[in-house]
């Protein structure tokens, strides 16, 4: 018996976009279209494989590259060159990108004055107890979590994933064993994670368990550095059992 887990993607196509354009450190006025179109496919396939919810607007933008990718083949038959309509459509993509950007990073830095804001109305402490500086992280996103998996799994053909993964490895178990990884330790490295696991099946189900961990808000995937070394911790801001649901009047 098959077992699927159907799961939203927590970012959208201009995020993969963004993500790929800086793990490549491509200059984003200079966007090799043919290599992004590739390995955004790539991506978009991997993501069809685990079953992952694809909204469309990630196939919009797999079209748009696409068609932008052949009209770099095409002889000039129209009365402005191809040459010349890719390079519109190009600075389109690159304007779109640009204006996201911006709006992530405004959005970051709201996020951060709100975080400053909260810690000042902070339950009160004893004024000889030093409050230790937290370690600084980056959270991963799930292109980094795909990448990192698709490194382990590289030489598994795409059919084998919808293999029946057998009665010792369940998605359940997974979620459970790693929680409670995470009662005797801070942080778990994905790596480690992926070696402990017997076979490709385990290192499948490994993932999903992580995924499904992540939408419930029961952990959270970290960096140290940029496109680093991926860590699991609990997400202690808003811890909730695993198998029910979280409060909305406590939103």
């Amino acid at each position: 018996m098959s077992f699927k887990v159907k799961l939203e993607i927590f970012e959208g196509p201009l995020d993969l976009l963004l993500y790929l354009v800086k793990k490549n450190h491509i200059n984003i006025y200079d966007i090799p279209i043919a290599k992004i179109a590739d390995e955004y496919m790539y991506y978009l396939e991997l993501m069809r494989s685990l079953d992952l919810n694809i909204a469309g607007e990630f196939l919009v933008v797999a079209a748009t590259l696409m068609q932008m990718k052949s009209r770099m083949l095409l002889p000039d038959l129209e009365e402005k060159g191809p040459d010349e309509v890719l390079e519109e459509e190009k600075q389109d993509l690159i304007n779109q990108l640009i204006e996201y950007e911006k709006f992530k990073e405004i959005a970051e830095e709201l996020r951060r004055k709100r975080l400053a804001r909260e810690s000042l109305f902070s339950r009160s402490q004893p004024p000889e107890v030093k409050k230790t500086e937290k370690e600084k992280y980056f959270e991963a996103s799930i292109f980094d979590l795909l990448t990192a998996f698709s490194k382990v799994i590289k030489e598994l053909p795409v059919e084998l994933f919808y293999e029946a993964i057998k009665d010792e490895f369940t998605v359940e178990e997974k979620i459970h064993e790693i929680l409670h990884l995470l009662l005797e330790k801070e942080a778990i490295k994905l790596s480690i994670l992926f070696d402990k696991a017997k076979n490709k099946m385990e290192i499948i189900v490994t993932f999903l368990a992580i995924l499904e961990l992540i939408r419930l808000k029961e952990i959270k995937v970290i960096q140290k550095q940029l496109f680093g070394e991926i860590e699991i911790i609990r997400n202690t801001d808003n811890i909730i059992p695993y198998g029910e649901t979280k409060d909305k009047s406590r939103n």
